[in-house]
């Protein structure tokens, strides 16, 4: 199974943005450090990436799949080109990659 699981926004604040959206959409932000949070309703969730080495350029759509790996090859067999290789974050393992038209998405596996 695979399914658009994030779109991580990339922010200048996380605190910030999170209280914006809380009071624009009564949405809960669930703080991972001072510049990561995220929604956590288990449908399309919403991160905010405040930290400057981490955040991406525009946003960022993740992909959940079962099998990274397997997803991390039939990418690369497929045409798109790896971005940032396989890494660890609270919770998972998920890799960056580039499309055949240049956007980037990234794919990942949660830990069971």
């Amino acid at each position: 199974m695979a399914r658009l699981a994030f779109l991580e926004l990339p922010v200048v604040d996380a605190a910030t943005t999170s209280a914006f959206y809380a009071a624009a959409f009564d949405w809960t932000f669930a703080p991972f450090g001072p510049t990561y949070a995220s929604t956590m309703t288990g449908d399309t969730d919403m991160g905010l990436q405040a930290d400057p080495a981490e955040r991406t350029a525009a946003p960022l759509p993740v992909i959940a799949v079962d099998d990274l790996d397997a997803v991390l090859a039939a990418v690369e067999a497929a045409g798109g080109s790896v971005t940032r290789p396989v890494f660890g974050f609270p919770g998972g393992r998920r890799f960056h990659f580039r499309d055949p038209d240049g956007h980037e998405l990234a794919a990942m596996q949660v830990d069971d």
